[in-house]
């Protein structure tokens, strides 16, 4: 069986990071061996919580792996807390990633154009360095304009969807440049000028291939959805299946998952009833 290293945080509420991942990964048939970053009562949009930081216990996982000489197929992070973790997550890289290894970078950074409040310049520059070291990226929108210095006010400056994604996938090239990965664009929600006729996508580019693939929104953002995204493509990676048909079974999967939580008038904040379609990864 393979396995992965999930560098996330564990989030008792909110179905995201490693409650998203473990369960996503384990019935795709992988492993997955936790690096807990923090360890929350909830994911932090909730009104309260609280969090108690694993930075320091980060090093006890990489020696004491080093000891059982594991090995891993995937490396997989996500959310992070601080500069010194993704200092930590590159000894981490040192020490497990190896020509054979499949390191997908998931750079939490912030939505709908804000930067997540705990995201310092300092923060921005070394996933900047991160992603460099990445063999896929999964950044939603606002992210991949904080990785690439895109303007995230001048693309939402365009009133028609054919430039919105010329703009998005200029932006995503120039991602693919610079880090030599695969990068998968999620949550790319163009202007339409219909309200009713509204639409989000995912973007694929590789330096030679490209897809762009949309489905119906409801204009609803829930917690975890990019975890689940990214989970389900590093599971997918792990059994061998090519990209375009990775992202659309991730979609597929969310897009159930999504439209069961709006029926049942799920708070955003919960995250999307997944589990019931766990079945559509085997």
């Amino acid at each position: 069986m393979k396995k992965v290293a999930v560098i996330q945080d564990l989030s008792s509420f909110g179905k995201c990071s490693l409650t998203a991942a473990i369960p996503v990964l384990s019935v795709m048939g992988v492993q997955a061996c936790p690096l807990p970053t923090a360890i929350l009562t909830a994911q932090t949009g909730y009104p309260s919580f609280f969090c108690e930081d694993f930075t320091s216990k980060m090093k006890y996982f990489i020696e004491e792996w080093s000891k059982l000489k594991a090995d891993f197929d995937g490396i997989y992070t996500g959310f992070v807390t601080g500069e010194e973790q993704i200092i930590n997550i590159f000894q981490f890289l040192d020490r497990f990633y190896t020509e054979e290894t499949i390191l997908l970078v998931d750079p939490v950074m912030g939505d709908l154009g804000e930067v997540y409040k705990l995201y310092t310049d300092e923060l921005v520059v070394l996933m900047r360095e991160l992603v460099k070291r990445a063999d896929v990226i999964t950044p939603n929108v606002t992210e991949c304009c904080l990785l690439t210095g895109m303007s995230y006010e001048k693309l939402h400056s365009y009133s028609n969807e054919k430039d919105y994604i010329k703009a998005i996938e200029e932006a995503g090239n120039l991602l693919q440049l610079e880090t030599g990965a695969q990068v998968i664009i999620t949550g790319i929600n163009p202007p339409s000028a219909d309200l009713d006729k509204q639409y989000i996508g995912n973007m694929y580019l590789d330096g030679s291939n490209s897809f762009y693939s949309a489905t119906p929104y409801n204009g609803k953002s829930y917690s975890g959805t990019g975890d689940l995204f990214a989970s389900v493509i590093m599971g997918s990676m792990m059994r061998g299946d090519n990209m375009e048909k990775s992202v659309q079974l991730a979609v597929t999967f969310l897009t159930a998952a999504i439209n069961d939580s709006s029926l049942e008038q799920v708070p955003k904040e919960e995250g999307v009833n997944f589990e019931k379609y766990l079945k559509m990864l085997l």
